[in-house]
């Protein structure tokens, strides 16, 4: 195949170079901006194209040399050869553009980034699990940068929990191992302050010689082993008898309990300093009554409830409402309270939405809050702070708080929730005019 020079201009949205070859932008995984790179074409499409390096010409002094020896395979990670001040600047790049290009708003300052320890990070996950008869063996890992049809054949991750990341390749022997070997699709992990786990999903019967070797493997390594032999509701233990799975915010004197399968902050770490900068800008006064919209297992909700009078916190999902409301109880909290609904269905009826609140706080999912942002926040909402995972939906909802409401977009940033991923976490800040 023909081989060709290009210079890197820019980062994709996922992290991948970008050059302009014949006015027509080629993606190129592994890839720096100012770079000269050798390339050849990976496969071509009528609108772009996607090549890969075969050789560094010239290379970014932001290139530095990867910690992980699976990286360019797997597709977990696609930034770790960018210095991770790079990595940072660069997403803060696309929250700015974002703001500026769909919500036509800028703040007013730029909050200083959020980073924490940027390996063995990762306290939840799925792991795709698949029989390869050419190898006779089993693979487990993430899918192939290359091919995502695939799993990438990986034995360690540096960037999960040290309890497991060293001992992907363990796993992998351990289910090849299993009469089942060919009927588990996936394994999700979850892991809390003291306690990880482990959830194999099964398509048929475990027979008892799999179970032993499971709870053997749970034995040796510290792990809690779960089955799922069908949907989220069919998840159970099998060692120990009753796990727990919790993790503490000591800042605030709250312990949340979750079960293997609940959403949950990937990042520990970063989670204990989101929390923290998301109570300093709401600054919270004693007799603030605040809602917490997309609140899941009351990550926010119950450190809220320890400053302000009263909290309420709405999701959609009625098993994160019911432990959420297990977690205020547990915590002495009586002045935190749940409701279910669904947040991208028309609530403006519901008797919270129709509640005066001082302060909202909003943390959506990647389709982000416009449906609600219909009809809130009322007039007697003075401050409104915003955790995103997605900027494009957070741009979009900036226009609609400013533009519609009357806020001001006080300040914003990012929080590296995903390190060496492309991954844009931000908090935003906005106030009445």
């Amino acid at each position: 195949m023909t081989e060709f020079e290009a210079i890197i201009t820019d980062l994709s949205h996922d992290g991948r170079g970008v050059a302009r070859i014949d006015n027509k932008a080629t993606f190129v995984s592994g890839a720096l901006p100012g770079e000269r790179v050798l390339l050849k074409y990976r496969k071509r499409h009528r609108n772009y194209d996607d090549a890969e390096i075969v050789q560094v010409l010239q290379a970014s002094p932001e290139r530095v040399a990867p910690k992980c020896r699976h990286f360019g395979q797997c597709s977990g990670c696609s930034l770790q050869h960018m210095d991770p001040a790079a990595q940072i600047a660069a997403k803060q790049r696309v929250l700015a553009e974002n703001f500026e290009r769909i919500g036509k708003v800028s703040p007013a300052s730029w909050l200083p980034p959020l980073t924490d320890q940027p390996w063995g990070y990762r306290r939840k996950g799925r792991f795709s699990v698949r029989y390869v008869a050419k190898k006779e063996r089993v693979l487990v890992g993430f899918r192939e940068e290359a091919n995502p049809r695939f799993v990438a054949d990986i034995d360690t991750c540096e960037v999960i929990h040290p309890a497991l990341g060293p001992k992907v390749g363990l796993l992998a022997a351990l289910i090849g191992g299993l009469d089942a070997a060919r009927d588990i699709p996936q394994v999700e992990f979850a892991a809390g302050d003291d306690t990880v786990a482990l959830v194999f999903r099964h398509l048929v019967p475990l027979s008892e010689r799999d179970r032993a070797a499971l709870v053997a493997f749970g034995k040796e390594h510290g792990l809690a082993i779960y089955l799922q032999p069908g949907n989220q509701s069919s998840v159970h233990p099998i060692w120990p008898e009753s796990p727990r799975l919790a993790f503490a915010v000591p800042a605030d004197g709250v312990e949340l309990e979750f079960l293997p399968l609940d959403f949950v902050q990937v990042n520990a770490g970063m989670n204990q300093r989101m929390l923290a900068r998301t109570l300093e800008l709401l600054d919270l006064q004693p007799a603030d009554r605040v809602l917490d919209l997309f609140c899941g297992l009351g990550n926010f909700t119950l450190p809220i409830a320890r400053h302000a009078a009263e909290v309420v916190g709405v999701e959609g999902e009625h098993g994160l409402v019911e432990r959420a409301a297990a977690n205020a109880a547990r915590n002495g909290l009586g002045n935190a309270s749940f409701r279910v609904a669904n947040l991208f269905e028309d609530q403006r009826a519901a008797p919270w939405a129709t509640q005066p609140w001082d302060k909202i706080l909003l943390d959506p999912p990647r389709a982000g809050a416009d449906k609600v942002l219909e009809y809130l926040p009322r007039k007697g909402t003075s401050r409104v702070v915003y955790v995103s995972c997605h900027p494009g939906s957070l741009a979009r909802d900036a226009g609609i708080l400013v533009q519609k409401h009357g806020f001001k977009l006080v300040s914003a940033g990012v929080m590296d929730m995903f390190p060496h991923t492309a991954h844009v976490e931000s908090i935003a800040l906005f106030e009445r005019g």
